[in-house]
């Protein structure tokens, strides 16, 4: 049986890797954590938040210097979906960021507000309450708090 600080060393691993250019899901994993009931949920769920919100704060520094590394192959958007993040994100501004817990469209969005220059401390709010309010969601669902 792992350790509690395995545990939560892999479950902050799996969130910040969800966020960035790695393909990974990290509420399967919460969720499966939460249901074996051996570390505290809101525990998880903290950890799982720092994890995915520093990994979306990685993809708003890409979006910084994006023309330098956009035509790369491990980059994490095609121009395709770069496109329609920046049209959502024009059109709507900084409050697309809500969205970045969504699959498909929320790592873009984050490259897309470094991109655009979002300021960090909105970025980071923004993205927090997203992130975290996702989890806590899929925490009250597996467990019932």
């Amino acid at each position: 049986m792992p350790s509690d600080l395995a545990v939560y060393a892999g479950l902050f691993g799996l969130a910040f890797a969800a966020a960035t250019i790695f393909p990974a899901q990290s509420e399967a994993a919460l969720a499966g954590l939460i249901a074996l009931g051996n570390q505290p949920t809101m525990a998880l769920v903290a950890v799982a938040s720092v994890g995915n919100v520093l990994g979306s704060l990685v993809n708003w520094l890409l979006g910084r210097g994006l023309e330098r590394f956009r035509d790369r192959k491990w980059f994490p958007a095609g121009d395709r979906t770069l496109d329609q993040a920046s049209a959502w994100y024009r059109r709507y501004g900084r409050w697309t960021l809500l969205l970045s817990w969504a699959p498909f469209i929320g790592d873009p969005l984050t490259i897309v507000a470094g991109v655009l220059r979002e300021p960090l401390w909105s970025f980071l709010l923004l993205v927090t309450i997203a992130k975290v309010g996702r989890y806590v969601l899929l925490a009250v669902a597996v467990s019932g708090l």
